[in-house]
């Protein structure tokens, strides 16, 4: 008996059959289209950080490199209250103790396994939106949790959700949930005793609104009871290959993920958490950032409306959520034969089967080089 069938023999098959298909390998053929371009491809299919990460980062990591013991899943003090602090100064969020935040390996690695680490498991039930980052559903199938994909509280009936993930800034559309609406999804998941869980990850790359966090008091009314946040340094900071995030909020169960943590040797590097300690308190780099991204969004967003799309929601995000009013795989077919590779909106759900997520993380050289092949036509 071979090696693989007897490690799932009585689990009902592979784990990775119970998860969706990876859909970027979708895009092999159009990536290959794109880079046939005699100019090269601009890929805005994936939001990864092109430009250096701070030096303020990069000098706290060598500062910190001689690290010949274990770190600690709980992370250094100085991490914790790093975190804290930003909260506050950026977003108002008050009330929390060094018992309510825990550094995590990237975000995308604490949302994904958040639902098995909680407990949830066959018959319980994950929401998260009707447009989403694929993570969550893949969250909920690893879990052998149900899943629904849905923005209205009311379809889901009498049933009571275990977890209820909300995105605001939102991948992919970059729409923002004002306080009003997260005010009622707070009082909605207290009354049902339903974790409500909010990846936050996009809420310092704001452009036409002021994104708020469900941890302010204006929306949880000062008590973090059932409630998480999901923050990451990846897009802010450029430390996307660093892996640094943090999950705040709820001190029972962010208690409960470290216990389970600490079993499994979940620990950020100690390097890392001092370099994520210098990106936190720096809020310089985030405005050098920023403009850099306000420059690339407006002259892309431009180029898009002047072919013919129309772009929808956007006012935060690092990406505009866009649509030719035909289905996302020809928009994606056109852009490829111009060299520009975009995500197809239904990688992220059947509701974006009209739209294509078009990323401005890449370098001005490249997002100039796709203004000029967009006003070509």
């Amino acid at each position: 008996m071979s090696t693989h069938a007897s490690s799932t023999r009585g689990t009902g098959g592979p784990v990775s059959a119970r998860l969706p298909d990876f859909p970027w390998d979708k895009l092999t053929t159009y990536a290959a289209t794109a880079r046939a371009h005699p100019d090269g491809i601009v890929d805005l299919s994936v939001g990864t950080p092109v430009d250096p990460t701070p030096e303020v980062a990069q000098a706290a990591l060598r500062a910190a490199a001689d690290s010949p013991g274990y770190p600690v899943t709980i992370g250094l003090p100085e991490t914790r209250q790093a975190c804290l602090d930003w909260l506050e100064r950026r977003f108002g969020v008050t009330g929390l103790g060094l018992d309510a935040v825990l550094p995590v390996i990237g975000s995308k690695e604490l949302i994904g396994s958040l639902a098995v680490h909680l407990g949830v498991g066959a018959g319980d039930l994950i929401a998260y939106p009707a447009l989403a980052y694929p993570t969550y559903e893949v969250g909920a199938a690893l879990a052998g949790a149900r899943s629904i994909a849905t923005d209205s509280l009311t379809s889901m009936g009498p049933e009571v959700p275990r977890i209820l993930w909300l995105n605001s800034p939102s991948n992919p559309t970059g729409r923002v949930l004002p306080v009003e609406h997260l005010r009622k999804v707070v009082d909605w998941c207290r009354e049902r005793g339903t974790l409500l869980v909010s990846d936050e990850c996009y809420l310092e790359c704001a452009w036409e609104s002021e994104p708020v966090s469900v941890l302010h008091p204006d929306v949880c009314g000062g008590s973090s009871e059932g409630i998480l946040t999901v923050h990451s340094l990846s897009k802010r900071s450029n430390l996307a290959g660093y892996r640094c995030a943090f999950v705040a909020g709820d001190p029972a169960v962010v208690g409960e993920l470290l216990a389970v943590r600490k079993n499994l040797g979940l620990q950020m590097p100690g390097p890392q958490q001092h370099a994520m300690v210098a990106a936190l308190d720096d809020d310089e780099h985030v405005a050098v950032q920023h403009a850099r991204y306000a420059a690339r969004r407006t002259a892309l967003r431009a180029a898009l409306e002047g072919a013919g799309f129309r772009i929808d929601h956007s006012e935060a995000s690092l990406y505009l959520w866009s649509t030719r009013d035909e289905d996302c795989w020809e928009t994606v077919a056109w852009l490829a034969e111009r060299g520009i590779l975009a995500a197809p909106g239904s990688f992220y759900g059947p509701a974006g089967d009209r739209h294509v997520r078009v990323a401005f993380t890449a370098t001005d050289e490249r997002i100039d080089a796709a203004v000029a092949r967009l006003a070509a036509g």
